[in-house]
């Protein structure tokens, strides 16, 4: 089993910076009717930007092995959270928006279920407490 680390350090009310074993600083920040200064992105929208991030990784190496030729990628991320604390997300829904010519459907569902059920660890980690719909749309470029 891996070890993973963390650091966080107040910049100012509730701006912070942190980073992990990567090394890369990251900024959050809280709304500014609630101490932030609105700086930065919040936390729970990170969490949905790690979501994002670790399953459309995981698509486009499928796709790319799969020798599918994908011009542009993008993803939607649409998430409903509850009204009362602690506000948590209730459910998630991800669009998977991929960009080429002669992509098949069984190739994009095919990738999106093996993140789901296989690779995505942030998928894993939040599957059992929030409901995580997805869909796709295929783009033909224009002729």
């Amino acid at each position: 089993m891996s070890v993973s680390k963390a650091y966080l350090k107040q910049v100012k009310g509730l701006t912070f910076v942190g980073k992990t074993d990567s090394n890369h600083w990251v900024t959050i920040d809280g709304p500014e009717d609630f101490f932030g200064s609105n700086a930065a992105i919040r936390p729970k929208e990170l969490l949905l930007l790690s979501l994002a991030g670790c399953t459309a990784s995981d698509v486009v190496a499928i796709l790319q092995k799969k020798r599918v030729k994908v011009d542009n990628f993008e993803m939607n991320v649409t998430a409903e959270m509850t009204e009362t604390h602690p506000k948590i997300y209730s459910s998630i829904d991800l669009e998977f928006v991929v960009y080429g010519k002669d992509i098949k459907d069984k190739d994009v569902e095919r990738a999106i279920q093996l993140s789901e059920e296989i690779y995505c660890g942030v998928t894993a980690m939040l599957k059992s407490t929030v409901k995580i719909k997805t869909s796709y749309r295929i783009v033909e470029p224009e002729e």
